[in-house]
């Protein structure tokens, strides 16, 4: 009952953190990938020494291509970011990062990564990556209702599934805000691996969500109206958070090893799913429910 009883806590804590990360996300939004904007993205590991950033940047500038982002990646590597290029331009582009004074047979870096995609996929991803989340939401919405369509007392079955949705929202946000953050001060960039870690946020955070409202549902057909509500759903909270928070601690711990030494190109993504694991959590536990709570209360008063 502990939960139940300082639920307000973990509201106000929630709030704190969503209020925050929609400010980040309005001042300073997303920066977008490749996948989304379109363009070139180059991805270069000098053998010896890398030559300076802005000789780099001025040799790629003299091809006349258009504009040039170029960033250094680790000690000896280079990120190109530009328009989307033709095979002959990235040969070119290729040829203008050899250091000048390099007469060897073989090239003096090795190239990671070449990814060029034009503007109108771009736009066509970000479309369908908004489409496939908004349809995961409501096909959400449409199940748990129809789960808890048996059990409309004291709360109906529609609102499990409305008080699942403002959960799997604060799931999203959060990361939303996190790399809104990332994005402003350390050019971090969201692509179609952000929002397939979105979307596995989502699948994680709502099964948590509903084993927690399944055993309220256990509890509510098994004690009737014999116990308080709010009693029965903070014993379904006690029955089965042990299980919730060690099953995400397990993952977490994975996850928290492949973020540490796992490939450069997943790094971004594992921390995404490591945020969502951590707030999917604590929604499921320290948020779905005592909402719950509250609304049936609320709902009980205005009557």
């Amino acid at each position: 009952m502990f939960i139940i009883k300082n639920r307000k806590i973990f509201f106000i804590f929630s709030g704190l953190l969503v209020g925050i990360s929609v400010l980040f996300f309005v001042m300073w939004g997303l920066q977008f990938g490749i996948d989304f904007t379109g363009g070139s993205l180059l991805e270069v590991e000098y053998r010896d020494a890398r030559p300076s950033v802005e000789e780099l940047q001025g040799r790629v500038e003299s091809l006349e291509f258009g504009a040039v982002l170029t960033q250094p990646s680790g000690e000896k590597g280079v990120l190109i970011r530009m328009r989307d290029l033709s095979e002959e331009e990235h040969q070119q582009v290729l040829q203008a990062l050899e250091p000048l004074e390099n007469m060897q047979l073989s090239p003096a870096f090795l190239e990671l990564r070449f990814d060029s995609i034009g503007p109108t996929i771009g736009d066509e991803l970000r479309r369908k990556s908004i489409i496939a989340l908004v349809l995961v939401i409501v096909m959400i919405l449409l199940f748990i209702t129809w789960s808890f369509r048996k059990v409309s007392r004291p709360v109906a079955s529609w609102k499990y599934g409305l008080i699942a949705i403002l959960a799997l929202a604060h799931d999203v946000i959060i990361p939303t805000g996190l790399f809104s953050f990332l994005g402003q001060f350390f050019h971090v960039e969201v692509g179609t691996l952000f929002v397939t870690a979105l979307l596995t946020i989502l699948g994680f955070s709502v099964h948590d969500t509903i084993v927690v409202f399944d055993r309220i549902r256990e509890n509510i057909t098994k004690f009737g109206s014999h116990k308080p509500f709010e009693e029965v759903v903070g014993k379904s909270l006690n029955e089965v958070k042990g299980r919730s928070i060690a099953t995400s601690f397990a993952l977490f711990l994975v996850l928290f090893f492949l973020f540490l030494f796992g490939e450069s190109s997943t790094t971004f993504f594992s921390l995404t799913l490591l945020v969502g694991v951590v707030v999917g959590t604590y929604s499921s536990v320290f948020l779905a429910s005592p909402l719950i709570v509250t609304w049936q209360k609320f709902s009980s008063r205005s009557k």
